[in-house]
Protein backbone atom coordinates (compact mmCIF):
# COMPACT_ATOMS: atom_id res chain seq x y z
CA UNK A 1 0.00 0.00 0.00
CA UNK A 2 2.88 2.44 0.47
CA UNK A 3 4.02 1.64 -2.99
CA UNK A 4 0.17 3.06 -4.06
CA UNK A 5 0.41 5.90 -2.26
CA UNK A 6 3.98 7.11 -3.24
CA UNK A 7 2.15 6.86 -6.76
CA UNK A 8 -0.66 9.36 -5.77
CA UNK A 9 -0.79 12.11 -8.90
CA UNK A 10 -1.22 15.69 -7.86
CA UNK A 11 -4.88 15.71 -8.18
CA UNK A 12 -4.35 12.93 -5.56
CA UNK A 13 -2.43 14.74 -3.37
CA UNK A 14 -4.72 17.60 -3.41
CA UNK A 15 -7.69 16.05 -2.19
CA UNK A 16 -5.73 14.35 0.74
CA UNK A 17 -4.29 18.09 1.71
CA UNK A 18 -7.65 19.45 1.29
CA UNK A 19 -9.65 16.68 3.06
CA UNK A 20 -7.01 16.69 6.07
CA UNK A 21 -7.48 20.76 6.37
CA UNK A 22 -11.44 20.51 5.87
CA UNK A 23 -10.91 17.63 8.93
CA UNK A 24 -8.75 20.26 11.24
CA UNK A 25 -11.33 23.20 10.01
CA UNK A 26 -14.38 20.55 11.46
CA UNK A 27 -12.72 19.86 14.61
CA UNK A 28 -11.96 23.62 15.23
CA UNK A 29 -15.23 24.69 14.26
CA UNK A 30 -17.50 21.60 15.46
CA UNK A 31 -18.88 21.26 12.02
CA UNK A 32 -19.91 17.96 11.35
CA UNK A 33 -20.86 18.33 7.64
CA UNK A 34 -17.54 19.76 7.01
CA UNK A 35 -16.03 16.48 8.61
CA UNK A 36 -18.28 14.84 6.48
CA UNK A 37 -16.44 16.37 3.13
CA UNK A 38 -12.99 15.68 4.56
CA UNK A 39 -13.90 12.23 5.02
CA UNK A 40 -15.00 11.91 1.23
CA UNK A 41 -11.90 14.14 0.29
CA UNK A 42 -9.51 11.98 2.13
CA UNK A 43 -11.09 8.19 1.42
CA UNK A 44 -11.20 8.79 -2.17
CA UNK A 45 -7.56 9.05 -3.35
CA UNK A 46 -6.86 6.05 -1.12
CA UNK A 47 -9.61 3.68 -2.59
CA UNK A 48 -8.21 5.21 -6.33
CA UNK A 49 -4.81 3.75 -4.34
CA UNK A 50 -6.28 0.32 -3.50
CA UNK A 51 -7.73 -0.10 -6.72
CA UNK A 52 -4.34 0.71 -8.86
CA UNK A 53 -2.28 -1.41 -6.60
CA UNK A 54 -4.84 -4.37 -6.58
CA UNK A 55 -5.02 -4.31 -10.79
CA UNK A 56 -1.33 -3.97 -11.07
CA UNK A 57 -1.14 -7.53 -9.84
CA UNK A 58 -3.60 -8.67 -12.50
CA UNK A 59 -2.16 -7.70 -15.19
CA UNK A 60 0.06 -10.30 -17.57
CA UNK A 61 1.42 -9.44 -21.14
CA UNK A 62 3.64 -11.29 -24.03
CA UNK A 63 5.64 -10.07 -26.75
CA UNK A 64 6.36 -11.26 -30.37
CA UNK A 65 8.29 -10.85 -32.99
CA UNK A 66 7.88 -11.44 -36.52
CA UNK A 67 10.38 -12.14 -37.49
CA UNK A 68 13.60 -12.75 -35.16
CA UNK A 69 16.13 -12.22 -37.51
CA UNK A 70 15.94 -9.76 -40.29
CA UNK A 71 18.50 -7.78 -42.42
CA UNK A 72 19.75 -4.19 -42.58
CA UNK A 73 17.08 -1.78 -43.57
CA UNK A 74 14.06 -4.05 -43.43
CA UNK A 75 11.47 -3.85 -40.53
CA UNK A 76 10.08 -6.73 -37.73
CA UNK A 77 7.09 -6.22 -36.76
CA UNK A 78 6.15 -6.30 -32.60
CA UNK A 79 3.20 -7.38 -31.50
CA UNK A 80 2.20 -6.40 -27.31
CA UNK A 81 -1.28 -8.57 -25.82
CA UNK A 82 -1.79 -7.43 -22.53
CA UNK A 83 -4.77 -9.42 -20.79
CA UNK A 84 -6.24 -8.11 -17.60
CA UNK A 85 -6.68 -11.14 -15.02
CA UNK A 86 -9.00 -9.82 -12.89
CA UNK A 87 -12.86 -9.03 -12.44
CA UNK A 88 -12.50 -5.56 -12.54
CA UNK A 89 -12.01 -3.23 -15.17
CA UNK A 90 -8.94 -1.02 -15.45
CA UNK A 91 -8.38 2.51 -15.67
CA UNK A 92 -6.50 4.19 -18.89
CA UNK A 93 -3.13 2.46 -19.34
CA UNK A 94 -0.30 3.85 -21.08
CA UNK A 95 2.32 1.43 -22.64
CA UNK A 96 5.61 2.01 -23.29
CA UNK A 97 8.16 -0.52 -24.88
CA UNK A 98 11.74 0.20 -24.34
CA UNK A 99 14.08 0.28 -27.50
CA UNK A 100 17.88 1.01 -28.11
CA UNK A 101 17.73 4.21 -30.00
CA UNK A 102 19.04 2.89 -33.07
CA UNK A 103 15.39 1.07 -33.58
CA UNK A 104 13.87 4.23 -33.43
CA UNK A 105 11.85 5.84 -30.81
CA UNK A 106 10.40 4.59 -28.28
CA UNK A 107 6.37 3.46 -29.22
CA UNK A 108 3.67 4.57 -26.69
CA UNK A 109 0.42 3.18 -27.03
CA UNK A 110 -2.91 4.33 -24.87
CA UNK A 111 -5.76 1.63 -23.59
CA UNK A 112 -8.69 3.17 -22.16
CA UNK A 113 -9.71 0.37 -20.51
CA UNK A 114 -9.56 -3.05 -19.85
CA UNK A 115 -12.86 -5.31 -18.75
CA UNK A 116 -12.39 -7.88 -16.41
CA UNK A 117 -10.63 -11.11 -18.03
CA UNK A 118 -10.61 -8.86 -21.46
CA UNK A 119 -7.46 -8.90 -23.46
CA UNK A 120 -5.79 -6.56 -26.41
CA UNK A 121 -3.21 -6.23 -28.90
CA UNK A 122 -1.24 -3.78 -30.11
CA UNK A 123 1.28 -3.97 -32.66
CA UNK A 124 4.20 -1.36 -34.08
CA UNK A 125 7.07 -1.74 -36.51
CA UNK A 126 10.99 -1.08 -36.25
CA UNK A 127 13.59 -0.48 -38.29
CA UNK A 128 17.49 -1.26 -37.60
CA UNK A 129 19.72 0.32 -40.28
CA UNK A 130 23.10 -0.81 -37.98
CA UNK A 131 23.85 -4.28 -37.20
CA UNK A 132 23.86 -6.17 -34.46
CA UNK A 133 21.28 -7.94 -31.31
CA UNK A 134 19.26 -5.49 -30.16
CA UNK A 135 16.89 -5.92 -26.99
CA UNK A 136 13.59 -5.22 -27.48
CA UNK A 137 11.69 -4.29 -23.79
CA UNK A 138 10.98 -4.25 -21.17
CA UNK A 139 6.97 -2.99 -21.54
CA UNK A 140 6.27 -0.22 -18.84
CA UNK A 141 2.69 -0.06 -18.42
CA UNK A 142 1.30 3.39 -16.31
CA UNK A 143 -1.86 2.27 -14.27
CA UNK A 144 -4.66 5.13 -13.54
CA UNK A 145 -7.91 4.67 -11.55
CA UNK A 146 -10.86 6.30 -13.42
CA UNK A 147 -10.58 9.93 -11.76
CA UNK A 148 -6.55 9.83 -11.93
CA UNK A 149 -6.07 10.06 -8.35
CA UNK A 150 -3.21 7.47 -8.84
CA UNK A 151 -0.95 6.47 -11.40
CA UNK A 152 1.52 3.68 -10.67
CA UNK A 153 4.24 2.41 -13.25
CA UNK A 154 5.20 -1.30 -14.11
CA UNK A 155 7.97 -3.27 -15.98
CA UNK A 156 7.38 -6.53 -17.36
CA UNK A 157 10.77 -8.19 -17.21
CA UNK A 158 10.28 -10.42 -20.24
CA UNK A 159 13.01 -9.04 -23.13
CA UNK A 160 12.78 -10.20 -26.56
CA UNK A 161 16.11 -10.03 -28.51
CA UNK A 162 16.49 -8.99 -32.31
CA UNK A 163 19.43 -9.97 -34.83
CA UNK A 164 19.65 -7.64 -37.52
CA UNK A 165 22.03 -9.66 -40.19
CA UNK A 166 23.68 -8.39 -42.84
CA UNK A 167 22.08 -7.13 -46.27
CA UNK A 168 22.43 -10.20 -48.81
CA UNK A 169 22.73 -9.57 -52.25
CA UNK A 170 22.21 -12.45 -54.68
CA UNK A 171 25.43 -13.46 -57.07
CA UNK A 172 25.86 -14.91 -60.62
CA UNK A 173 26.25 -17.97 -60.90
CA UNK A 174 30.35 -18.10 -61.71
CA UNK A 175 32.27 -21.07 -61.78
CA UNK A 176 35.15 -20.45 -59.24
CA UNK A 177 38.65 -21.80 -59.18
CA UNK A 178 39.93 -24.39 -56.19
CA UNK A 179 36.40 -27.10 -56.80
CA UNK A 180 36.69 -30.06 -55.71
CA UNK A 181 34.02 -31.38 -56.37
CA UNK A 182 34.64 -31.21 -60.47
CA UNK A 183 30.66 -30.43 -61.22
CA UNK A 184 29.76 -27.18 -62.79
CA UNK A 185 26.89 -26.96 -59.54
CA UNK A 186 29.46 -27.77 -57.21
CA UNK A 187 28.30 -30.63 -55.78
CA UNK A 188 30.51 -32.35 -53.33
CA UNK A 189 32.29 -35.50 -53.64
CA UNK A 190 33.92 -37.86 -51.38
CA UNK A 191 36.93 -40.48 -52.72
CA UNK A 192 38.34 -42.66 -50.34
CA UNK A 193 42.03 -43.84 -50.51
CA UNK A 194 42.69 -47.01 -48.86
CA UNK A 195 46.38 -48.70 -49.02
CA UNK A 196 49.51 -49.00 -47.12
CA UNK A 197 51.57 -47.87 -49.78
CA UNK A 198 49.79 -44.97 -51.28
CA UNK A 199 48.11 -43.59 -48.07
CA UNK A 200 46.94 -40.05 -48.39
CA UNK A 201 48.81 -38.22 -45.28
CA UNK A 202 48.74 -35.07 -43.68
CA UNK A 203 50.92 -33.24 -41.19
CA UNK A 204 50.81 -34.27 -37.30
CA UNK A 205 48.27 -31.89 -35.34
CA UNK A 206 47.81 -32.52 -31.44
CA UNK A 207 44.92 -34.71 -30.51
CA UNK A 208 45.46 -37.12 -33.58
CA UNK A 209 46.67 -40.65 -32.73
CA UNK A 210 50.04 -41.76 -32.98
CA UNK A 211 48.64 -45.56 -34.06
CA UNK A 212 47.75 -43.22 -37.27
CA UNK A 213 51.63 -42.13 -38.06
CA UNK A 214 52.66 -43.07 -41.64
CA UNK A 215 56.51 -43.52 -40.96
CA UNK A 216 57.22 -43.79 -44.49
CA UNK A 217 55.83 -40.54 -45.17
CA UNK A 218 57.59 -38.73 -41.72
CA UNK A 219 61.12 -40.20 -42.31
CA UNK A 220 60.81 -38.93 -46.08
CA UNK A 221 59.68 -35.51 -44.97
CA UNK A 222 61.44 -34.99 -41.78
CA UNK A 223 58.08 -34.28 -40.03
CA UNK A 224 55.96 -36.47 -38.03
CA UNK A 225 53.07 -37.29 -40.96
CA UNK A 226 49.82 -39.71 -39.94
CA UNK A 227 47.47 -41.52 -42.21
CA UNK A 228 44.24 -40.22 -43.59
CA UNK A 229 42.10 -43.64 -43.88
CA UNK A 230 39.81 -41.78 -45.88
CA UNK A 231 40.42 -37.81 -47.07
CA UNK A 232 37.35 -36.28 -48.36
CA UNK A 233 37.06 -34.37 -51.49
CA UNK A 234 34.67 -31.91 -51.59
CA UNK A 235 33.90 -28.19 -52.51
CA UNK A 236 35.26 -25.96 -49.55
CA UNK A 237 35.63 -22.58 -49.17
CA UNK A 238 37.12 -19.64 -46.26
CA UNK A 239 35.74 -16.43 -46.44
CA UNK A 240 38.16 -14.52 -44.84
CA UNK A 241 36.64 -10.72 -43.80
CA UNK A 242 39.69 -8.05 -42.83
CA UNK A 243 38.41 -6.09 -39.83
CA UNK A 244 41.32 -4.16 -38.76
CA UNK A 245 40.10 -0.41 -37.95
CA UNK A 246 43.44 1.00 -39.46
CA UNK A 247 42.16 -0.93 -43.14
CA UNK A 248 38.74 0.84 -43.04
CA UNK A 249 37.33 4.57 -43.79
CA UNK A 250 33.64 5.90 -42.82
CA UNK A 251 31.02 5.79 -40.64
CA UNK A 252 28.20 3.86 -39.92
CA UNK A 253 25.74 2.03 -42.47
CA UNK A 254 28.03 3.75 -45.16
CA UNK A 255 31.25 3.09 -44.05
CA UNK A 256 34.12 0.82 -46.52
CA UNK A 257 33.69 -1.74 -43.68
CA UNK A 258 30.17 -2.73 -43.95
CA UNK A 259 30.34 -2.90 -47.13
CA UNK A 260 32.77 -5.89 -46.81
CA UNK A 261 30.69 -7.13 -43.66
CA UNK A 262 27.73 -7.35 -46.73
CA UNK A 263 30.42 -8.41 -48.97
CA UNK A 264 31.08 -11.55 -46.93
CA UNK A 265 27.61 -12.47 -45.75
CA UNK A 266 26.42 -12.83 -49.97
CA UNK A 267 29.64 -14.62 -50.61
CA UNK A 268 28.90 -17.15 -47.97
CA UNK A 269 25.11 -17.50 -48.89
CA UNK A 270 25.74 -17.91 -52.25
CA UNK A 271 28.68 -20.42 -51.56
CA UNK A 272 26.80 -22.10 -49.17
CA UNK A 273 23.72 -22.59 -51.90
CA UNK A 274 26.36 -24.02 -54.38
CA UNK A 275 26.63 -26.93 -52.01
CA UNK A 276 30.67 -25.59 -50.33
CA UNK A 277 31.10 -26.18 -46.86
CA UNK A 278 32.00 -22.73 -45.43
CA UNK A 279 34.35 -21.47 -42.45
CA UNK A 280 34.88 -17.74 -41.45
CA UNK A 281 37.54 -16.36 -40.32
CA UNK A 282 38.32 -12.81 -38.72
CA UNK A 283 41.59 -10.79 -37.34
CA UNK A 284 38.92 -10.13 -33.96
CA UNK A 285 39.10 -13.52 -32.89
CA UNK A 286 36.33 -14.91 -35.11
CA UNK A 287 36.66 -18.50 -36.50
CA UNK A 288 33.16 -19.98 -37.20
CA UNK A 289 32.23 -23.17 -39.32
CA UNK A 290 29.33 -23.42 -40.90
CA UNK A 291 27.03 -26.51 -39.67
CA UNK A 292 24.54 -28.43 -42.44
CA UNK A 293 21.88 -28.22 -39.87
CA UNK A 294 21.92 -24.82 -39.32
CA UNK A 295 22.07 -24.00 -42.78
CA UNK A 296 24.17 -20.40 -43.07
CA UNK A 297 22.75 -18.37 -39.80
CA UNK A 298 25.54 -19.12 -37.76
CA UNK A 299 27.80 -17.27 -40.15
CA UNK A 300 25.02 -14.89 -40.76
CA UNK A 301 24.82 -14.54 -37.07
CA UNK A 302 28.01 -14.08 -35.97
CA UNK A 303 28.42 -11.68 -39.01
CA UNK A 304 25.73 -9.70 -37.05
CA UNK A 305 28.30 -9.28 -34.24
CA UNK A 306 30.98 -8.44 -35.97
CA UNK A 307 32.94 -5.00 -35.18
CA UNK A 308 36.41 -3.66 -36.18
CA UNK A 309 39.58 -4.85 -34.22
CA UNK A 310 41.56 -1.61 -32.96
CA UNK A 311 44.63 -3.90 -32.67
CA UNK A 312 44.31 -6.23 -35.84
CA UNK A 313 47.16 -7.97 -37.17
CA UNK A 314 47.66 -9.46 -41.25
CA UNK A 315 49.88 -11.86 -39.57
CA UNK A 316 47.34 -12.81 -36.60
CA UNK A 317 44.98 -13.38 -39.44
CA UNK A 318 46.91 -15.37 -42.08
CA UNK A 319 47.98 -17.74 -38.77
CA UNK A 320 44.23 -18.29 -38.11
CA UNK A 321 43.23 -19.34 -41.45
CA UNK A 322 46.08 -21.61 -42.01
CA UNK A 323 45.34 -23.30 -38.11
CA UNK A 324 42.30 -25.71 -39.92
CA UNK A 325 42.48 -24.69 -43.80
CA UNK A 326 43.70 -27.86 -46.01
CA UNK A 327 43.22 -26.41 -49.33
CA UNK A 328 40.14 -25.47 -51.01
CA UNK A 329 38.82 -21.60 -52.00
CA UNK A 330 39.97 -18.66 -49.97
CA UNK A 331 37.98 -15.73 -50.56
CA UNK A 332 39.05 -12.41 -48.67
CA UNK A 333 37.15 -8.77 -48.26
CA UNK A 334 40.33 -6.87 -47.77
CA UNK A 335 40.71 -3.02 -46.77
CA UNK A 336 43.90 -0.83 -47.06
CA UNK A 337 46.95 -2.64 -47.21
CA UNK A 338 50.64 -2.02 -47.45
CA UNK A 339 52.91 -3.74 -49.82
CA UNK A 340 54.60 -5.60 -46.63
CA UNK A 341 51.22 -6.88 -45.50
CA UNK A 342 50.04 -7.95 -48.69
CA UNK A 343 53.34 -9.94 -48.86
CA UNK A 344 52.11 -11.86 -45.83
CA UNK A 345 49.03 -13.31 -47.58
CA UNK A 346 51.46 -15.25 -49.53
CA UNK A 347 51.52 -17.60 -46.72
CA UNK A 348 47.40 -18.46 -47.25
CA UNK A 349 48.12 -20.01 -50.58
CA UNK A 350 49.01 -23.73 -48.76
CA UNK A 351 47.67 -27.01 -49.92
CA UNK A 352 46.69 -25.69 -53.39
CA UNK A 353 44.60 -23.15 -52.02
CA UNK A 354 43.34 -20.97 -54.34
CA UNK A 355 42.63 -17.22 -52.88
CA UNK A 356 40.72 -14.44 -54.29
CA UNK A 357 41.15 -11.49 -52.71
CA UNK A 358 38.21 -8.36 -52.87
CA UNK A 359 40.56 -5.01 -52.60
CA UNK A 360 38.75 -2.69 -51.23
CA UNK A 361 40.18 0.85 -51.60
CA UNK A 362 38.92 1.96 -48.32
CA UNK A 363 40.20 5.60 -49.41
CA UNK A 364 37.97 6.00 -51.96
CA UNK A 365 35.31 7.02 -48.76
CA UNK A 366 37.12 9.96 -48.20
CA UNK A 367 37.22 13.32 -49.97
CA UNK A 368 40.99 13.89 -50.13
CA UNK A 369 42.64 16.82 -52.15
CA UNK A 370 44.22 16.03 -55.45
CA UNK A 371 48.08 14.79 -53.94
CA UNK A 372 46.78 12.81 -51.34
CA UNK A 373 44.40 11.00 -53.68
CA UNK A 374 46.98 10.37 -55.90
CA UNK A 375 49.58 8.83 -53.01
CA UNK A 376 46.58 6.68 -52.24
CA UNK A 377 45.63 5.21 -55.14
CA UNK A 378 49.57 4.49 -56.02
CA UNK A 379 49.82 2.13 -52.51
CA UNK A 380 46.62 1.09 -53.69
CA UNK A 381 48.14 -0.51 -57.06
CA UNK A 382 51.04 -1.80 -55.45
CA UNK A 383 49.42 -3.71 -52.81
CA UNK A 384 47.56 -5.38 -55.31
CA UNK A 385 50.70 -5.96 -57.66
CA UNK A 386 52.18 -7.71 -54.47
CA UNK A 387 48.97 -9.52 -54.17
CA UNK A 388 49.51 -11.08 -57.64
CA UNK A 389 52.71 -11.35 -57.75
CA UNK A 390 51.96 -13.93 -54.67
CA UNK A 391 49.71 -16.12 -56.66
CA UNK A 392 46.14 -14.25 -55.34
CA UNK A 393 43.53 -13.63 -58.00
CA UNK A 394 42.61 -9.68 -56.84
CA UNK A 395 39.39 -7.78 -57.53
CA UNK A 396 39.62 -4.23 -57.15
CA UNK A 397 36.64 -2.39 -54.77
CA UNK A 398 36.20 1.04 -55.03
CA UNK A 399 33.18 3.45 -53.52
CA UNK A 400 30.20 2.53 -54.77
CA UNK A 401 31.39 -0.88 -55.97
CA UNK A 402 28.60 -3.31 -56.90
CA UNK A 403 28.98 -6.47 -55.66
CA UNK A 404 27.21 -8.44 -57.89
CA UNK A 405 28.85 -6.92 -60.67
CA UNK A 406 32.53 -7.58 -59.06
CA UNK A 407 31.55 -11.29 -58.76
CA UNK A 408 32.48 -13.15 -62.20
CA UNK A 409 35.88 -11.43 -62.04
CA UNK A 410 36.18 -13.76 -59.06
CA UNK A 411 36.03 -16.70 -61.50
CA UNK A 412 38.70 -14.65 -63.94
CA UNK A 413 40.76 -17.08 -66.14
CA UNK A 414 43.22 -15.98 -68.92
CA UNK A 415 41.74 -12.62 -68.60
CA UNK A 416 43.48 -12.15 -65.48
CA UNK A 417 46.97 -12.44 -67.38
CA UNK A 418 46.08 -9.35 -69.03
CA UNK A 419 44.41 -7.21 -66.29
CA UNK A 420 47.83 -8.41 -64.32
CA UNK A 421 50.15 -6.90 -66.83
CA UNK A 422 48.55 -3.92 -67.56
CA UNK A 423 48.27 -3.47 -63.44
CA UNK A 424 51.73 -3.82 -63.66
CA UNK A 425 52.67 -1.85 -65.96
CA UNK A 426 50.44 0.66 -64.09
CA UNK A 427 52.06 0.74 -61.11
CA UNK A 428 55.37 0.82 -62.61
CA UNK A 429 54.60 3.99 -64.53
CA UNK A 430 53.35 5.40 -61.46
CA UNK A 431 56.59 4.58 -59.51
CA UNK A 432 58.75 6.43 -62.34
Amino acid sequence: MREALRGLTVRGRSFLAAGAAAALSAVILGEKDLLRVAILLIVLPLLAAGYVRRSRYKLACSRSLEPHRVPVGTTARVVLRLQNMSRLPTGTLLLEDRLPYALGSRPRVVLERLGAHQASSVAYTVRADVRGRYEIGPLVVRLTDPFGFCELTRAFPSVDRLTVIPQVVPLPTVRLPGEYAGSGESRARSVAVHGEDDAATREYRRGDDLRRVHWKSTARTGELMVRREEQPWESRATVVLDTRAAAHRGEGPTASFEWAVSAAASIAVHLHTAGYKLRLVTDSDVDTEQLDTAGDSILLDRLADVRVAQRGDIGMLVERVRRQTDGGLVIALLGTLTTAEAELLAGLRVNGATCVGFLIDSSAWLTLPATARAEADQAHDAAALALLHSGWRVVGVGHGGSLPALWPQAGRGSQGFAWRAALAETVAGGMR
